[in-house]
C-alpha cells in the first residue's frame, strides 16, 4: 500500500474517461492539491479555466464496470488565506416574485481563513465581479464583519467516469457523483462510488472551506485545497448511486431534478444497502425507515439537485 504525492499540471471541467494522471492500487493513498472553482491555485494564480476544475483522474488498478470503490477523505484543508462566496440566494429557493431589495453590484464576498482557530470570517474587502483579483471590491459592512464561522472543509465536486464514455460537466451530478455540494463529505468520511469505466477514473476538486445546506447562493467558500485520500476497490460490489459513511451515519445520495426524484433515488438506494449488507428483510427496512430515516439537503442550485438519505449507526446497532 503506497503513499503517492502527486502535483497536478492540468485540470478538467468535465468528469469523464480522460487520460489518467496516476495509476494506483487498492489501498493506496494519494496526497495532492486542487484549485478553487474559479481555477486559481494556492498562490491565487489563475492556472486553469473556471468551472469547478478537477484534479485527476486517478486510475484504480483492477477496477471494472460493476465494481465499486470507496474513497476515504483522510485530510482536507484550504491551502491559501482567502476564498470567496456569491452574495445572492438563487431564485429557485425563494418565492416566485420575490425580488431582493439590495444593490447587486457586488457579486462576490471575500472570506479570510484563520488556520489557527479553524474559522472563517468575511474580509474587509469583496471580490470584483469576475473575481480575477481576490483583493478588489468594497469593504464588508457590519454586522457581517463580526461574523465568525467554524471551518468545515469538503470537496464540492468529485466522482468517477460516468457510463457510456460520457464526459459530464462539473456543474452537475448524477450516478457517477459530480457537483453534489454536500457539506458532510468532509474529513473522516468515506464515499462509495459505482464503477462504470475501467480504472474507475476518480476526479476531485471544487474545495469549500465551509458551506450551508443546499449551497443556496451557488457557492461555498470557494478555495484551493490540500487533500489526502485513500481508495479501496470492492470487486463485484455493484451499487447504483453514491453512498457515504462517517462515525455517526450511513447515507445514500440521489442527484436529479425535480427534488422528489432525488428523494426517490436516495431512499431506494438506502433500501438496497440495508437489505444487501445488513441482513435485514425488506419489510423490516420499510418499518425502520418510516421512523428512523433522516434527510439532508445537498445541492439546490445546480442543474441536478442533491438529496441525502441517512440512518444513524446507533439505530442499526440495536438490530444486529
Amino acid at each position: 500500500m503506497a503513499h503517492h504525492k502527486f502535483t497536478p499540471t492540468h485540470y478538467h471541467t468535465t468528469i469523464g474517461s480522460h487520460e489518467p494522471v496516476l495509476a494506483i492500487a487498492s489501498g493506496d493513498t494519494v496526497s495532492t492539491t486542487t484549485v478553487c472553482a474559479g481555477g486559481k491555485d494556492k498562490n491565487g494564480a489563475q492556472v486553469t479555466e473556471g468551472g469547478n476544475p478537477q484534479t485527476g483522474p486517478f486510475y484504480v488498478e483492477g477496477a471494472e464496470p460493476g465494481d465499486s470503490i470507496s474513497v476515504m477523505f483522510d485530510y482536507l484543508m484550504p491551502n491559501r488565506s482567502h476564498g470567496y462566496t456569491s452574495a445572492r440566494i438563487a431564485p429557485n429557493v425563494l418565492d416566485p416574485g420575490y425580488v431582493p431589495q439590495f444593490d447587486d453590484d457586488i457579486a462576490r464576498v471575500l472570506w479570510e481563513i484563520d488556520f489557527e482557530n479553524r474559522t472563517a470570517h468575511p474580509a474587509e474587502v469583496s471580490c470584483d465581479r469576475d473575481h480575477t483579483s481576490l483583493g478588489q471590491g468594497t469593504p464588508t459592512t457590519s454586522p457581517l464583519k463580526d461574523l465568525i464561522l467554524p471551518l468545515n472543509p469538503h470537496p464540492g465536486c468529485f466522482g468517477v467516469a460516468p457510463p457510456r464514455g460520457q464526459a459530464i460537466s462539473t456543474a452537475t451530478s448524477s450516478t457517477h457523483g459530480g457537483n453534489m455540494d454536500y457539506k458532510r463529505f468532509n474529513q473522516g468520511t468515506a464515499v462509495y462510488l459505482p464503477v462504470f469505466a475501467h480504472g474507475a477514473l476518480f476526479h476531485i476538486g471544487d474545495g469549500h472551506a465551509l458551506q450551508g445546506d443546499g449551497e443556496i447562493v451557488g457557492t461555498g467558500i470557494e478555495i484551493s485545497f490540500d487533500v489526502t485520500f485513500t481508495i479501496h476497490l470492492h470487486k463485484g460490489k455493484t451499487i447504483a448511486w453514491p453512498r457515504g459513511e462517517n462515525d455517526a451515519h450511513i447515507f445514500t445520495v440521489g442527484n436529479a431534478r425535480p427534488l422528489d426524484q432525488c428523494v426517490e433515488h436516495a431512499t431506494t438506494e438506502m433500501i438496497r444497502w440495508l437489505t444487501s449488507d445488513f441482513g435485514l428483510d425488506e419489510r423490516t427496512v420499510h418499518v425502520l425507515l418510516g421512523q428512523a430515516i433522516e434527510y439532508d439537503m445537498g445541492n439546490m442550485f445546480d442543474p441536478a439537485y442533491t438529496f441525502v438519505c441517512k440512518i444513524p449507526k446507533r439505530v442499526l446497532q440495536t438490530l444486529q
